[in-house]
């Protein structure tokens, strides 16, 4: 493909079209200290492997998960991939960028999204899954959207523990739609009455458990107070391997249950690309964004895939489109498939018995330490400690031992000052023993 490189008379004529007298102009939005004003400094050109060794050395400069004790959760977390895993999504068949429109040529992507859907379906103890979700946060978002589509009100109340930056994607999409989001403050002691803040215009309720502190709710009594007044209830997670023992929202009666698939079969790698899932009741599912993989017959009877449901504008009139989010995260749901077809039921019960046994070990032996306190009544593989110091200083004090001690509030609630010396602490099956007691020996020492 030859490209086509636009002439100064075409910038000057689109600029004019939209009112904008530079492309500058453009970034007027962006804070003057974060806006670039010259070239980045780099070398010109360097051989390959001048390259690679400097690229070492600045990845030198991190402490990588996998060569330290690691306590960081917070919505990312690190697992174990196995091998498999990796091997099936590097086949040919499935790298590739384009996403899968024509049935006739991608029977195999097509059936490994409809074994997507299903897992997910079965896992979150929904009817009905999608295949199109960036990640969790932009799933919870899209679930706000379809909620006040499905009620025609535009209130959603959020739970003051919903992770902040689930909460901060939904308010920017709201802001735009006008959409009024509310809800309780974060707060570690106590319950928050999230049920008597429903009136006749909430569309919804989005409640996360385990919660972004690690505490577990049973969602039963607000699913029942959301649908008296006719809102529905959104239920959010971001750890999946918690439904390996814990009830699924659907079982609690919620509406449509949304979360971050990273934890089976995708690695931590900075913050993405990861997966989002979602699911919901059979009868809102022409309300779901993205596109739904379907199950049929051709006319020799032979079982195939199609694209059953694809809300874009694409595909259907801009109006009636429920969403124009474009993405399948298609080879990181296959990790997902792959992942959970290696497990298996008993596999990922299996697994998330491992996980919540590991964190009771770790809140034991923290607990016992001078200077901590746990502050969780129930969690399932992560927690929240209260420390005598302010917790980002301390984190800081335990990366120095080259240890990865976890993810302070403040990090993620900034200006809450009644989180400044809380620590979530989260425990793996990555986690040995020798880990625990190198993290509180160093604790002992940095207290």
């Amino acid at each position: 493909m030859r490209y086509l490189p636009l002439t100064d008379a075409d910038r000057s004529a689109m600029l004019d079209k939209i009112g904008v007298g530079a492309t500058r102009d453009l970034y007027c939005d962006v804070p003057a200290g974060a806006l670039l004003t010259d070239p980045v400094d780099l070398p010109l050109h360097k051989g390959e492997q001048d390259v690679e060794r400097t690229i070492a050395a600045l990845g030198a400069k991190n402490i990588s998960p996998s060569d330290a004790p690691c306590f960081l959760g917070a919505g990312a977390y690190r697992h174990h991939i196995p091998a498999t895993v990796d091997y099936m999504i590097q086949r040919g068949e499935f790298l590739t960028a384009y996403t899968p429109y024509q049935p006739e040529v991608s029977q195999g992507t097509l059936q490994a999204l409809f074994e997507f859907q299903t897992q997910v379906a079965l896992l979150t103890g929904m009817d009905v899954a999608n295949a199109s979700m960036y990640d969790g946060a932009s799933a919870c978002a899209e679930a706000v959207m379809m909620a006040a589509r499905i009620t025609r009100r535009g209130r959603a109340v959020l739970s003051g523990g919903l992770h902040p930056h689930y909460r901060a994607v939904a308010d920017t999409h709201a802001r735009f739609l006008g959409h009024e989001m509310t809800g309780p403050a974060p707060r570690l002691e106590g319950d928050e009455d999230i049920a008597g803040l429903i009136d006749d215009n909430t569309a919804c309720v989005v409640v996360q458990t385990p919660d972004v502190f690690g505490r577990l709710h049973d969602l039963t009594a607000l699913a029942e107070a959301c649908h008296e007044k006719g809102a529905l209830l959104i239920a959010v997670f971001t750890e999946a391997v918690s439904l390996g023992l814990i009830a699924p929202p659907g079982e609690m009666g919620a509406d449509i249950v949304v979360g971050e698939g990273q934890s089976i079969g995708n690695a931590l790698s900075f913050g993405g690309p990861y997966v989002g899932l979602f699911a919901t009741r059979d009868k809102y599912v022409r309300q779901m964004p993205g596109r739904v993989c379907g199950q049929t017959r051709d006319s020799e009877g032979k079982r195939g895939w199609v694209l059953t449901l694809s809300t874009r504008e694409q595909h259907i009139r801009r109006e009636k489109a429920t969403s124009n989010i474009c993405t399948n995260a298609g080879l990181c749901a296959l990790a997902f498939t792959v992942h959970m077809s290696l497990l298996g039921e008993d596999g990922l019960r299996r697994l998330a018995e491992i996980n919540h046994a590991k964190a009771v070990m770790l809140a034991d032996k923290v607990a016992a330490i001078n200077g901590v306190r746990v502050v969780n009544d129930t969690f399932f593989n992560e927690f929240t400690v209260e420390l005598t110091r302010p917790a980002a200083l301390v984190v800081e004090d335990l990366a120095a031992r080259g240890i990865l001690g976890g993810v302070p509030l403040s990090r993620l609630m900034p200006g809450r000052a009644q989180f400044a010396n809380h620590l979530l602490l989260a425990a793996s099956e990555t986690v040995g023993d020798d880990d625990i007691a190198r993290l509180c020996a160093a604790l002992k020492e940095v207290l």
